[in-house]
């Protein structure tokens, strides 16, 4: 009796889980990147405390747009794109929906989670960009200098 009543609660459960994502965001069934890009973009809209009430409106009008033409597409390169990048036996045995999933459940749980990731990681990479700005600005003038240094003591020359 107890392992039908677990077996049967089980099933419940994970059938919830696997549907929810495709009702709630009015997506295909096991679509999950699609869900996991539209409520991403949700989120993002609607934790943005400095907007006004209309660019709200045309900021969403503008993500859904943009979800819809990629249909989950986006999700699927940054996930293949972070399975090269570790190259693991496990990451690549797992499929994208599974990742797409469990995307969705964290961004559900924990509105904005993402986004915050992609700010951080992109951060960075602006800041190693300007770093590497400075770098190449110091080297030119460095370059410029002795210019016009070997300049000078050509022209002190003759």
């Amino acid at each position: 009796m107890f392992k039908k009543l677990t077996l049967t609660s089980f099933l419940l459960l994970s059938s919830l889980i696997t549907v929810y994502p495709s009702k709630k965001e009015n997506t295909n069934f096991f679509d999950y990147c699609y869900s996991l890009e539209k409520i991403i973009s949700r989120n993002s809209v609607e934790k943005s405390k400095n907007l006004s009430k209309n660019f709200k409106s045309l900021a969403k009008d503008i993500t859904l747009f943009g979800t819809n033409k990629t249909k989950g597409n986006f999700a699927n390169k940054i996930i293949n794109q972070y399975k090269k990048s570790k190259n693991l036996l496990i990451l690549n045995f797992v499929p994208n929906q599974i990742y797409c999933l469990a995307g969705y459940w964290i961004e559900v749980a924990n509105p904005g989670k993402f986004e915050s990731i992609f700010y951080n990681k992109s951060k960075q990479k602006i800041d190693e960009y300007k770093n590497i700005k400075k770098e190449v600005d110091e080297f030119i003038q460095d370059i410029n200098l002795e210019y016009k240094s070997i300049k000078k003591e050509i022209n002190d020359y003759f």
